[in-house]
């Protein structure tokens, strides 16, 4: 079955850097398209980057410049590099792919950004 498992989170000061990774498991990684979604307390899940198969990035504004978002084929493994954090960054970061027209997530990392 598919798996994603989030680990890398934690308490940062503002301006300081955090890299998030997502072990995929249970299917094809190297064939899928790939994203990070974060959901700040209170808020809705926002999309933050994704990844197509070729390495072809997207990233909305709020981060762009910031946020790096890279794949390992071979390690089944999907990284956010988070530079410049800012206090509104602090979220709960997810992992997420479609397969089959299903959606999966990871559990989830919490990222506190805050001095």
């Amino acid at each position: 079955q598919v798996q994603l498992v989030e680990s890398g989170g934690g308490l940062v000061q503002p301006g300081g850097s955090l890299r998030l990774s997502c072990a995929a498991s249970g299917f094809t990684f190297s064939n899928h398209y790939m994203t990070w979604y974060r959901q700040p307390p209170g808020k809705q899940r926002e999309l933050v980057a994704g990844i197509s198969m070729g390495g072809r990035t997207n990233y909305p504004d709020s981060v762009k410049g910031r946020f790096t978002i890279s794949r390992d084929n071979a390690k089944n493994t999907l990284y956010l590099q988070m530079n410049s954090l800012k206090p509104e960054d602090t979220a709960a970061y997810y992992c997420n792919t479609v397969s089959r027209s299903v959606a999966y997530w990871g559990q989830g990392t919490q990222v506190t950004v805050s001095s």
